[in-house]
């Protein structure tokens, strides 16, 4: 069963029950063109990266006030803007991981050259709130200042507990998520 579909009036399922596992399939560089192009879709994404420091919240969640590198994503199916992705990668990974720091990051993007690395990301908690589209956000996925759109919060962590990625995914609209929790 596919993980990601996007159906015929556009809507598109994330489904985080496999993304990351799968985020190389087919020789994809992460989990949105790989689950994109599972479904069917066009996947392509504007990268900027830049050094700087973390909004507040962020450094908070990295511990890491000083300067991070900043990889900044405009992600499209087709020609259809769909998401905004602001990922916020700590000093210590990008030394272990320059790689991190490139706009085109190769098979499986960033976690996977973080594992390569040997910073593995063992955990991932995604917090999902709605927030208030920016005049800039409004701008860019079409929608009216002030609507609510989904923010994704990702936060991975490796096995002995450090924050190696903090990424706010902006999404446009139409989406569903699909989460899964075993029960036993």
């Amino acid at each position: 069963m596919p993980t990601n579909t996007i159906s015929a009036d556009g809507t598109i399922l994330r489904d985080a029950r496999s993304r990351y596992r799968l985020r190389a399939e087919s020789g994809a560089h992460g989990a949105f063109e790989a689950e994109t192009k599972r479904a069917g879709g066009s996947p392509r994404a504007d990268v900027e990266v830049i050094r700087g420091a973390a909004p507040a919240d962020v450094a908070a969640l990295l511990a890491d006030s000083g300067e991070v590198v900043i990889r900044q994503r405009r992600m499209y199916d087709g020609e259809r803007l769909v998401q905004l992705a602001d990922t916020f990668i700590p000093a210590f990974v990008a030394e272990a991981a320059p790689a991190v720091a490139q706009l085109d990051t190769g098979e499986g993007g960033i976690i996977s050259r973080m594992t390569d690395a040997g910073l593995a990301q063992t955990e991932v908690v995604e917090d999902v709130t709605q927030t208030p589209a920016t005049s800039a956000q409004a701008e860019a996925l079409g929608v009216q200042e002030g609507a609510q759109l989904l923010t994704i919060t990702h936060v991975g962590r490796t096995e002995d507990g450090r924050v190696v990625e903090v990424t706010r995914h902006v999404l446009g609209e139409g989406w569903t998520l699909r989460y899964g929790v075993p029960l036993t």
